[in-house]
């Protein structure tokens, strides 16, 4: 298996289910892992990381509210414009997030 990363992209967008999220957009860091499979009689598989830097950016869309939305919408596009993606592994951090005490950030991860 190959295996593609993309880790770190940093977006700040108006994302949360809080209303002052809307207000005072969110900071997000996204790592995206792409394994294809590989043959050691082949060229191995290409797979372009803008391809998938812009997938990310696109699923950041103001009527998104949870982080479990972003991880899914970014997950499926990936399986679905990648042809060659046996598995996707995508963790969505907002930074700092709006608590009470200090957090770093919170985090959903899905791979599959």
């Amino acid at each position: 298996m190959l295996t593609v990363s993309l880790h770190g992209i940093t977006i700040v967008a108006p994302i949360g289910l809080y209303p002052e999220e809307k207000i005072h957009p969110n900071t997000f860091e996204v790592d995206v892992d792409v394994e294809v499979r590989t043959n050691k009689d082949k060229p191995w598989p290409f797979v372009d990381y803008a391809q998938i830097n812009d997938i990310v950016v696109n699923a950041f869309t103001p009527d998104v509210e949870l982080l479990e939305t972003l991880v899914a919408n970014i997950h499926n596009h990936i399986k679905t414009q990648i042809a060659d993606a046996m598995k996707v592994k995508v963790a969505v951090r907002k930074m700092a997030p709006p608590l009470q005490n200090n957090v770093r950030y919170s985090q959903v991860c899905y791979e599959g």
